[in-house]
């Protein structure tokens, strides 16, 4: 199980030229929490701070020892990449609360787990408060989030999904719509006369 903090402080080097860049100082993830999209480098300034970071497109490899990126030129400001304030610091995202839809407490985070790609598949926990399966593991699977926290700072997630990640299962996805069989379209029905309601015939001799 490989976490979030263990990118932390790893040395990033070019792939071109051998250059460091620096150290990772913390990481980015999406708003979803299904990836890392980023590694903050720091900042500089005193008045106007400047924060500085590579995207993931820029990383070449997670390495064991060290963080391989593509050149020495791919340091960007926080500033200039509008998609970053969406982004969230692991930093920000440990202690977060784990509740149940009902309320119940369950747990805070503690790390991120990761998938070889760098895609979030759970999460490590540092406090757990209900007995069971997850107080043994101390994890939670991705898949059992409801909701990240990223509005109230409290994520939710489906507790019986949380204590069995193997039955985790994903819905069939809906056809297109165009895909769709059209409805049937119904027959007009054929139009019904009353007996009672028909005019009776009119004798011509019967009236002379």
């Amino acid at each position: 199980m490989r976490l979030g903090k263990d990118l932390v402080g790893k040395q990033i080097i070019s792939v071109t030229d051998g250059r460091s860049l620096g150290n990772a100082k913390d990481i980015y993830i999406n708003s979803d929490l299904t990836a890392i999209t980023g590694i903050y480098l720091g900042s500089e300034g005193l008045i106007k701070r400047k924060h500085f970071l590579i995207t993931r497109a820029d990383v070449v490899v997670f390495g064991i020892d060290a963080i391989l990126v593509r050149n020495s030129e791919i340091i960007t400001e926080e500033n200039n990449l509008p998609e970053s304030v969406a982004w969230l610091r692991l930093s920000k995202l440990s202690k977060r609360e784990v509740d149940t839809p009902g309320g119940t407490k369950v747990a805070t985070i503690g790390d991120i787990i990761l998938g070889e790609q760098g895609n979030i598949t759970g999460f490590a926990l540092s406090r757990v408060f209900v007995e069971g399966p997850i107080e043994k593991n101390g994890t939670i699977p991705r898949g059992a989030v409801i909701d990240t926290g990223s509005e109230d700072g409290v994520m939710t997630i489906d507790l019986t999904r949380a204590e069995n990640p193997d039955a985790i299962q994903t819905a069939p996805a809906e056809p297109p719509i165009s895909a769709r069989p059209e409805p049937e379209e119904m027959a007009e029905p054929e139009p019904t006369t009353d007996p009672e309601l028909e005019e009776p015939e009119t004798d011509p001799d019967a009236a002379a």
